[in-house]
Order: structure tokens, then C-alpha cells, then sequence
């Protein structure tokens, strides 16, 4: 071995044959052992380093093996010669500046938020349990549109509360309404530009962005989509929330909704989305049928999820494709896994098929109509108060006049109670004035009751 070439010192817990050959293979990377330079036989390297033949033979392997050493017949091992390029000077990281603490909300009136002391951790654990020792099979790959049984168990229940026409074929389960609407997009090649409600769901506009295509604004009035305007809008793909409209509120009445199917059918290549994010939860009527059930050119695709109606953690959602957009999917994605766990769908399937899910339905039904009463109870007593889309839903708004927007929103924040404004999720129509949205689903009744007290204190 040549005189300059540094012996290893060993420690730490790793084998001694491994610390041996990181030892070699980086004196040969930093070029400390030039390429031709021949390595000690494995005699005179054990007493050199004090360790086993054995050590010394399965590090030379090692080194052999990648390429680090060749072995000579009569010659031993010499250094291989390694292309490898000049280490570059490290760019200078700059000193990051200093980040301000993130504000902490004593009350955050999250609009996706939901009460998690409602959840049914008990059955949930059973039926998971339940699902995990009783099917071995769900550790093999599934459908790429989710297991035929939960699909047949979602077609059912859509049938039965929401009047949607579909089998369970036509059912497509993925990890949340995001990602489906993100698939979906990619189904629609054709249509590079998609009218949005305005104000609407932001992650739609995010979805449309991400996939390159033109955002349409079109403003919504009382009844919803305003169906000339997007007649005018010249896009063949609409995204509507008619059952309870993303933030305003609104019902969309079935005329408004025979305008809007009309619409679709009236070309070749229109589809409307119809997300039906919370209908589940109806205060003042029962929930109102869906679009789709009335879609008799096939020409809606139906989106749901349950993040709201069991918790956002639960990440399945599910769209109904029509007929020719199932033929497309199926030739594009059944190359692909579904994005739920199999065993998360089992779960869900025994919460549907054993009543677990219409049980918990009509607990938190009840509980957030109540949390709703209070709240809005609460803040109608601020003076000229108006309070609107309160009958569905986990969120209302609320309508001060004596205060800008912006005023509104920064009294709240100074009693650390946290409020949206409407104008985050307005684009091109101007929002309502002096309008906030507010959600109640993830605050217990106490804390309802007290962040409406701050709200008083700061808005009266």
C-alpha cells in the first residue's frame, strides 16, 4: 500500500467489512488512490487493519462488484479509473429571513372543518378491524375505479337519498374531489376552456389553472349560474354546485337546472360537473334531488365526497361518469390503481351497508342544525346584521354595512376569531359588500357561543 494512502479507523455500529470498503471506494472517488494504484494484498490489509480475511474479502468483493477495483491475475487489486466530474464549489445559501409566527385563532370559522367529537370512532375501529382480519385478499391490487362491492353500495345510496341514475359501473372512487375533478380534466381534452361559478370553489379555478385550462368566470345571482351568461361564455364544460352553492348559499331551482341541461345538450362535447360537496345536510327542507337525475342526454358528471359529511381525513370521493366519458376513462386509466387504500374501502362499505352511515347522518344532522341556530342566533342580534344561505350546509354568510370588508375581517382577527372574506372567492363579478363567510361545523357550541360574543363586541 503506498505510504500516503490514510487507514481506516473504525467505529460506530455499522459491519466492519462495510466501513472497510465506504473507506476505499471514497479514497478512489476523491482520488487520495490514484486510478492503477494497487491496494495491499488481503494478507498484509488484515495486518495492517487488524480485522478478519473475511473482512478484507468481502470488502474487496464489494469493491469489485461496482466497479471501484479491478483484480489482476498475479497483480492483485488495482484502482479503477472513474469518470467523474470536478466536485463544484456549493452556491452561498442565503440566510433565510426571519418567518413571522403563524397566527394562532382562539376560533377559526373554517368553512371545511368538521366536529371530530361526532365521529364514530367505535364502529369505525370495528369495521376496520373487521375489514383488515376478515379479507386478506384486499392486500392484492384492486379496480382501477375502486371494489365492484363499494361501488354497488354507492350507487344504491345515491339512488336512495340523492335520485342519481347510475350502476355501479359508472362509479369511479379516488382520493378526494380534487384529485377526481383533476382526473376528470384530463378525460376532457377538447374543452381548453371551462366556465366557473363567480364567486365559486377556489380549488376549481386552482384545478383549471394546473391543467392549463381557460378559467370562465360566471357570475351567479339567486337562483345560481346565470345560464346566459355562460351560453355567452363560448365554453363547452360548466362546474355548478346547484344543491348548495359554493360560498353564496344558493338552491339552484329545477328551472334553472333544466336551463343549464338544456345548455349541455344542446352541442356536442358540453358535459356539466355538478359537485354536490355537503347536500347531506338540509335544515329547513329535505335534501334536493340532484342534477343528474334528470340528465337524460348523459351529459352530467356527478361528483361527491366525504370529507364533510363523516371528516376531512377520510379522503374518498367519487364521481358518476356518463356513458362516454366511462369508455374514455376505461381506455386512458385501467392501466392505473385506484388512490384509495382497499382496505379504507371495505371500511366504508360495511359503515354503509350496516346503517352505520345514515345513523351518523342524522346525529350530526341534528347537531349542526343546532350549532347553526346558535350561532346565527347570536350574531342577528348585532345591529343590522343580515345573515343569508344558513338553511344547508356548514357555512352562511353574514352581511354588516356599517363596516367595509376588510374592517370586518380585521375586528375579528383582533379577538383572534378568524373569518373569511367574500372577495377571496370572487374573480371577475364584485362581491356582495360588507360580506363575510363564516363556518360553524368545527366549533363546539361553548366556543360558538363565545367567538359570536367577540363578534358582537367588535362589529357592534
Amino acid at each position: 500500500m503506498p505510504d500516503f494512502f490514510p487507514l481506516p479507523v473504525f467505529g460506530g455500529g455499522a459491519p466492519l467489512y462495510d466501513q472497510l470498503y465506504r473507506h476505499i471506494a471514497g479514497a478512489i472517488q476523491s482520488g487520495a488512490l490514484s486510478p492503477g494504484a494497487k491496494l495491499p494484498s488481503k494478507r498484509r490489509m488484515c495486518a495492517l487493519t487488524g480485522v478478519s480475511m473475511s473482512t478484507v474479502e468481502t470488502a474487496y468483493s464489494l469493491l469489485a462488484a461496482e466497479g471501484y477495483v479491478l483484480s489482476k491475475p498475479r497483480s492483485g487489486y488495482v484502482c479503477a479509473r472513474l469518470l467523474l466530474p470536478a466536485p463544484a464549489a456549493p452556491p452561498p445559501v442565503p440566510e433565510p429571513p426571519p418567518s413571522p409566527d403563524p397566527p394562532r385563532w382562539a376560533y377559526d370559522c373554517s368553512t371545511s372543518a368538521v366536529d371530530t367529537s361526532a365521529f364514530p370512532f367505535s364502529s369505525w375501529a370495528r369495521i376496520t378491524k373487521e375489514a383488515v382480519y376478515e379479507n386478506p385478499g384486499l392486500l392484492q391490487r384492486g379496480h382501477p375505479q375502486g371494489d365492484q362491492p363499494l361501488r354497488a353500495a354507492l350507487a344504491q345510496l345515491l339512488s336512495q337519498y340523492r335520485g342519481v341514475r347510475c350502476s355501479p359501473e359508472q362509479v369511479v372512487v379516488g382520493a378526494g374531489a380534487d384529485y377526481l375533478l383533476s382526473l376528470l380534466l384530463q378525460l376532457l381534452p377538447e374543452q381548453r376552456a371551462i366556465a366557473l361559478e363567480d364567486p365559486g370553489y377556489p380549488a376549481a379555478y386552482a384545478a383549471a389553472a394546473l391543467h392549463g385550462r381557460e378559467a370562465l368566470p360566471i357570475p351567479v345571482d339567486g337562483e345560481g349560474m346565470d345560464p346566459d351568461a355562460l351560453a355567452a361564455s363560448g365554453a363547452d364544460l360548466a362546474y355548478v354546485t346547484p344543491s348548495h352553492q359554493f360560498p353564496l348559499g344558493v338552491t339552484m331551482p329545477a328551472g334553472r337546472r333544466s336551463r343549464l341541461l338544456h345548455w349541455a345538450a344542446a352541442a356536442p362535447g358540453r358535459f356539466l360537473i355538478e359537485d354536490d360537496y355537503d347536500s347531506e345536510f338540509r335544515y329547513a327542507s329535505r335534501p334536493i334531488p340532484a342534477m343528474q337525475g334528470l340528465d337524460r342526454a348523459g351529459r352530467v358528471v356527478y361528483m361527491g365526497t366525504f370529507s364533510r359529511s363523516i371528516a376531512p381525513a377520510i379522503r374518498v370521493a367519487y364521481m358518476i361518469l356518463p356513458p362516454p366519458l366511462l369508455d374514455r376513462y376505461r381506455s386512458t386509466f385501467s392501466h392505473g390503481a385506484c388512490t384509495v387504500s382497499r382496505f379504507e374501502q371495505e371500511s366504508l362499505r360495511r359503515f354503509l351497508a350496516q346503517g352505520l352511515y345514515g345513523r351518523h347522518l342524522r346525529r350530526t344532522g341534528n347537531l349542526y342544525r343546532r350549532k347553526c341556530a346558535l350561532f346565527t342566533g347570536a350574531l342577528a342580534q348585532i345591529p343590522g346584521a343580515a345573515i343569508s344561505g344558513a338553511q344547508a350546509g356548514l357555512h352562511f354568510l353574514l352581511t354588516l354595512p356599517r363596516y367595509p370588508e376588510e374592517e370586518l375581517v380585521a375586528r375579528a382577527a383582533a379577538r383572534s376569531v378568524r373569518v373569511h372574506p367574500l372577495s377571496r372567492y370572487c374573480h371577475a363579478a364584485p362581491p356582495l359588500p360588507s360580506t363575510v363567510v363564516l363556518g360553524f361545523a368545527g366549533l363546539g357550541e361553548e366556543a360558538l357561543q363565545q367567538a359570536a360574543d367577540l363578534l358582537r363586541e367588535g362589529w357592534s
